[in-house]
């Protein structure tokens, strides 16, 4: 194996690197530290999020009230990444944090996956100690190019002060091209510290970078012949679309082609919810029709999505009767997964940009395809399976009602953010989305304790391109609330007045659900807190710790209580609302599908599967989800080990 860019570094004699030198006078005479935040200003970089230490000083000493861009302070660096996240999915731009080496860049490295597996732009700036010291187990010292290179979209090591204004261009450019990421830019004390000649604009060198776009070759007219020939076709959208800000031209396809749509977690709202061709969210806990769709779906138009598990279920019995067109910018992920019938590598809004007129033209010269029957059996679906949940038994909220009066509430411009388990997937079932980037939710790595902080980089997007006029609202379960908590702090320091919308059940709600479904009721390490037990209200109590931060704190036991606590929250903007809403532990998500299983074993509700009825006719009453034992979903669980 070869190794990484540093592990190749530490094999050159410290007395080469010394003498190495970059014969270069043109240009304004500063240090590398001011050459980086000068960069930063040039790409019109206008917010950093970041946590100083030792290894990056110099480059915090550079940053001043005279400095363009905005500084975020946050209190943990972990925290600094997801708003930076949170921010490029609000804003389209590119997130940037600037952290220090060690500990504060180790800390960073589950931001930088997850913005990896989500595809967002994003520049991670980390310190790193001097060149004399690499290699040398230095005090903060730590490998953060090798570290990151398989979970970043790119990783430089930076040892001379002339190269990071051309290293910053890099950067920028290779985290918004092509499939978006993160880029690491590890930069030494040294070159921090050294002075060099700044120019701008920078020459960028990278041999062999060259993302494909448009597509190439007969595969668009084939794609479109195989559009004439469907009476099933189903639009199965992924977050690739909204980071090429395709939700107009997937809208123009359905309309065109008269298929439904169905979208993955993060493509949620990429259409409007009030549009009849949108379907929801397919796969693990989508919905029956979106689900049912796809299993009886002749042709399968995937758009910058990638086959992911918690889609696909059991791998093989995924769409099994569907011809496969595949959309996307990375070629890598066709095929990956999935074999495809049609590959084409390209941005998806310029692909989609093209497709459409072959399609047209098949309609003028041939006629439209009747989907009149598929969409008898999609409707009958949309009917009769509607999302529903059953009422609590020990007189707490209904998690699932208090965010379906939350979606009523809202402002329709607002952005919904939400932290990792049971209520991500409440949120994505139950508020009404209208607009592309009005969903920010870690998709592929899961992450709790995205939420919080994400929303604080959503709230300054928002201040920064919208004037305030997007107001933000955190939908988070305490066990994911509690991992990034501290960052009420920033929330409230730096004017952020997010909303946040605490589904308290006191365990960890999604691991409880599968411990109830497929091992026994056996709740192992989920419980979080038991009032009976201490006599607190809470651990913490929640309206203390956000009044301990400044912001205010509300709690809601009953619906009267929790319908006026919304309605405050709404009329305060001007500093982070905390309510803690006490919902019921035992809620269930559904539909579900377990871990591995086929979809066509979706339970909608315990004992109802509904596609496994050919006709998909079933007519539901209250008593009939009640009085079904839950063990019938558990299938296959251990293949989620």
């Amino acid at each position: 194996m070869s190794p990484t860019p540093l592990q190749a570094f530490s094999g050159v004699t410290k007395s080469a690197a010394a003498h190495h030198k970059h014969a270069v006078t043109d240009g304004e005479k500063m240090t590398g530290a001011q050459a980086l935040v000068r960069a930063l200003e040039d790409l019109g970089v206008k917010d950093v999020f970041g946590v100083p230490g030792g290894a990056i000083l110099p480059v915090y000493d550079a940053i001043n009230e005279n400095t363009a861009f905005r500084f975020i302070l946050a209190r943990h660096e972990q925290a600094a990444g997801h708003a930076a996240e949170g921010y490029a999915v609000a804003t389209g731009e590119v997130g940037v944090c600037i952290v220090t080496s060690g500990p504060g860049a180790t800390n960073v490295i589950t931001a930088i996956a997850d913005a990896n597996m989500d595809s967002i732009p994003m520049i991670v700036i980390t310190g790193q100690v001097g060149v004399n010291s690499i290699g040398t187990d230095a005090f903060q010292e730590a490998d953060i190019v090798g570290a990151t290179y398989p979970v970043a979209k790119h990783s430089y090591l930076v040892t001379s002060a002339q190269d990071v204004p051309r290293v910053l261009a890099e950067a920028h450019y290779i985290a918004r091209s092509g499939r978006p990421g993160p880029v690491v830019v590890d930069l030494t004390k040294t070159a921090q510290n050294e002075e060099m000649y700044y120019t701008w604009p920078q020459r960028m060198i990278l041999p062999g970078y060259n993302p494909t776009t448009e597509a190439h070759g007969r595969v668009l007219t084939t794609a479109a012949e195989l559009f004439q020939r469907s009476f099933r076709p189903v639009l199965y959208v992924g977050g690739g679309a909204v980071r090429s800000d395709a939700g107009d031209e997937i809208k123009a396809l359905a309309d065109l082609t008269g298929a439904p749509i169905v979208t993955t977690l993060p493509a949620r709202g990429i259409v409007s919810d009030d549009d009849p061709a949108v379907l929801g969210m397919l796969g693990m806990h989508g919905t029956i029709a979106a689900t049912g769709a796809v299993q009886r779906s002749d042709l399968l138009v995937a758009i910058g999505a990638r086959f992911d598990d918690r889609v696909t279920g059991k791998l093989d019995a995924f769409a099994p009767g569907a011809r496969v067109i595949h959309i996307d910018i990375d070629p890598a992920e066709i095929g990956k997964n999935r074999d495809v019938d049609v590959p084409i590598v390209g941005d998806v809004k310029t692909v989609l940009q093209a497709l459409i007129p072959q399609i047209e033209q098949l309609h003028a010269d041939y006629g439209k395809p009747d989907l009149s029957t598929w969409w008898k059996l999609l409707n009958k679906w949309v009917e009769q399976y509607p999302v529903r949940y059953e009422e609590p038994t020990d007189g707490t909220l209904a998690p699932q009602w208090v965010v379906e009066q939350l979606s009523e509430a809202a402002d329709p411009n607002t952005i919904w953010v939400s932290g990792v388990g049971q209520h991500q997937m409440w949120a994505t079932q139950l508020i009404k989305f209208r607009k592309p980037h009005q969903w920010i939710s870690s998709g592929g790595l899961g992450t709790m304790g995205f939420g919080l902080p994400a929303a604080i980089g959503a709230s300054v997007g928002s201040q920064r391109y919208f004037d305030g006029s997007k107001p933000v609202w955190l939908v988070d379960g305490d066990g994911s609330f509690q991992m990034t908590s501290e960052e009420l702090a920033t929330a409230f320091l730096e004017g952020t007045p997010v909303k946040i919308a605490l589904l308290n059940n006191s365990v960890y709600g999604m691991v409880r659900q599968w411990q109830t479904l497929f091992y026994g009721k056996h709740y192992s390490a989920t419980i979080l807190h038991e009032e009976e037990k201490t006599g607190l209200v809470g651990c913490p109590d929640f309206v203390k710790l956000a009044e301990a931060y400044g912001c205010v704190g509300l709690r809601a036991r009953t619906k009267e209580e929790a319908l006026e606590c919304i309605r405050k929250a709404n009329e305060i903007n001007d500093r982070p609302v905390l309510i803690d809403f006490h919902v019921w532990k035992d809620a269930m998500v559904w539909p579900m599908v377990a871990a591995g299983d086929s979809n066509n074993n979706v339970t909608y509700m315990p004992g109802i599967k509904p596609l496994l009825n050919p006709t998909g006719d079933v007519k539901l009453n209250d008593e009939t989800a009640a009085d079904t034992p839950t063990t019938d979903c558990a299938a296959n669980e251990e293949n989620e080990n």
